[in-house]
């Protein structure tokens, strides 16, 4: 998209990418990847997922926005295979390594929580037996 209709914005290109990539991703994530995990309402599941995934997008295209504006990597001011090199390695390498670990680490965490671990953190006295009660 970047090259085409929105070949002036590039951020705008990569967030627009994002947007619809993650609307796929939310199905995906929990049709197959966490389909045995969760346990959580759909909508509250869905919000929390596009709040992960918001956060994931700010992250994914701030290494583009630092490339682009704070280390004026663009042309004029550098040739345009460097500009290009700039915008591949920033936004399709370190904006989606970044990305991808912190949505992966706040799905689990969050999103789709383990619920036998989430049961497993309330623990009940235990009862006391036969054996104590005789004493």
């Amino acid at each position: 998209m970047k090259l085409t209709i929105l070949e002036p914005k590039p951020v705008t290109a990569k967030i627009i990418a994002v947007l619809v990539a993650t609307i796929v991703s939310y199905v995906l994530n929990r049709e197959w990847s966490f389909r045995t995990r969760g346990g959580r309402e759909r909508r509250h599941e869905a919000a929390l997922f596009f709040l992960v995934s918001g956060i994931g997008l700010v992250l994914s295209s701030a290494p583009l926005w630092i490339s682009r504006y704070v280390f004026r990597l663009e042309t004029p001011d550098v040739s345009r295979a460097t500009q290009e090199i700039a915008d591949f390695m920033s936004a399709q390498i370190i904006g989606t390594l970044i990305a991808m670990v912190f949505r992966f680490w706040a799905l689990r965490k969050w999103v789709f929580p383990d619920e036998k671990s989430q049961s497993g953190s309330v623990r009940l006295a235990p009862t006391p037996d036969s054996t104590d009660e005789a004493a």
